[in-house]
């Protein structure tokens, strides 16, 4: 499964990574057949987010490790670098940029934004 990762680097600045996490077949609720699943990961948190059409947060960090699993609308994301990402539904992001100058979110759609927000654990 790919998803993007984004994360600060020691000069403060956000960047972009492509991630894969890799899935293996489990029998995960018997007796129904096989599915491809990852590995476990501890969360803290689990939320729903949902944001305006119009929608736009100037240049800030995020405010703890978390993963976005996008359901509905169009954001585009601006790294610190000035690599810009549109992320639709079914895209996954790892916000990892808790530190310097952050990113920018802006919603792009004319739908609004909901996302399952899975928050990390410190």
């Amino acid at each position: 499964m790919d998803y993007v990762r984004l994360y600060t680097d020691e000069m403060g600045e956000s960047h972009f990574q492509d991630l894969s996490e890799a899935l293996h077949p489990v029998d995960f609720a018997p007796p129904a057949p096989l599915v491809n699943l990852s590995s476990s990961k501890p969360a803290s948190q689990v939320l729903f987010l949902n944001a305006p059409s119009g929608w736009f947060g100037d240049y800030h960090p995020a405010p703890r490790r978390q993963y976005f699993c996008f359901l509905s609308g169009e954001i585009a994301i601006t790294a610190s670098d000035g690599e810009t990402r549109l992320f639709k539904p079914g895209a996954v992001l790892l916000l990892e940029d808790t530190t310097g100058k952050g990113h920018v979110s802006r919603m792009v759609s004319d739908d609004e934004l909901l996302a399952i927000v899975v928050q990390l654990p410190d």
